[in-house]
């Protein structure tokens, strides 16, 4: 059974695997202005994805479109944001009241929409409507969820609490994928994804909930904080279900577009969206469930 389940695993996957993690590794540690960069890199290239994926960019176009241009010139807006409000390195040269400056981060999620408007105003009738709520869309699925893994890593044992976003979403495809293989009877969304099972749906929330909570007891132990298996253990569970559902949107979005995958950047796996899918969607429940659990 072993041999079955690991000669289904490509190699090529393995080792991009591997290089996704180390990349992670020296993203996270460092954190602040690094982690940004690398998090508004992935997020530009993802938004791209997902323009191209939902028609915002025609097919055959040999590049960026306006409200593609526009797209990119937010999310590097809203990542300069993000450290202004959040890093220690940019607050000092902010005013005293900027330090509770989050209205910031909405403005510009706010200014995007009406940048938009205007390229679809004044560009008349080169987009659609469509193509502009796509293009909004796009903004805010890949580049805004993917930020809360830079709110996750600002807060107190951030560098720490930051890995559940994965472990609710690496670990759980993993468990999710080898119990789906080995007790896999009944399907959980024919339609979107064939080969996913219920069975393996339970198996990704127990393993990513048992993961959780063995990286909780290290950290009381090794941080002495009290309770962090029991935490842990909720937010892995908890983020496995959302990992889920990102990674059968994401499927959807594919399906309704009829495409395969979204990019052809990481090998073995596709696109940024095709990898990082199910990461989107824990970031953000990791980083509310860390603050609900944590007061």
């Amino acid at each position: 059974m072993a041999s079955n389940i690991l000669g289904k695993i490509s190699k090529e996957r393995v080792i991009s695997g591997v290089a996704l993690v180390v990349i992670a590794l020296a993203a996270i540690l460092p954190g602040g202005l690094v982690l940004a960069a690398v998090l508004c890199a992935v997020s530009v290239v993802g938004f791209l994805e997902l323009t191209k994926a939902c028609g915002v960019r025609e097919k055959d176009a040999s590049g960026a479109n306006a409200l593609e241009i526009t797209g990119i010139v937010v999310i590097t807006a809203y990542y300069l944001a993000l450290c202004a409000v959040r890093t220690d390195i940019l607050r000092r040269y902010l005013p005293a009241d900027a330090a509770d400056a989050d209205a910031v981060i909405v403005t510009v999620l706010l200014s995007a929409l009406i940048l938009m408007m205007f390229v679809y105003v004044f560009s008349f009738p080169r987009f659609t409507a469509n193509q502009v709520m796509a293009a909004y869309f796009s903004l805010i699925y890949a580049p805004v969820m993917l930020s809360f893994i830079f709110l996750t890593r600002q807060l107190t044992h951030g560098v720490y609490l930051v890995w559940m976003a994965f472990i609710s979403s690496w670990v759980s495809d993993t468990c999710a994928y080898l119990t789906g293989v080995m007790l896999g009877k009944h399907k959980l969304a024919p339609v979107l994804s064939p080969k996913k099972s219920i069975e393996g749906a339970v198996g990704g929330v127990v393993g990513a909930a048992a993961v959780g909570a063995l990286f909780g007891w290290y950290l009381n132990r090794a941080l002495g904080l009290d309770g962090m298996a029991a935490v842990l253990a909720a937010v892995g569970g908890a983020g496995s279900v959302i990992s889920q559902v990102g990674d059968l949107a994401a499927s959807a979005v594919k399906r309704s577009h009829n495409i395969k995958d979204y990019g052809r950047l990481i090998p073995g796996h596709g696109g940024i969206m095709d990898r990082f899918d199910s990461v989107i969607f824990t970031a953000p429940i990791t980083y509310f469930l860390i603050l609900l659990f944590m007061k």
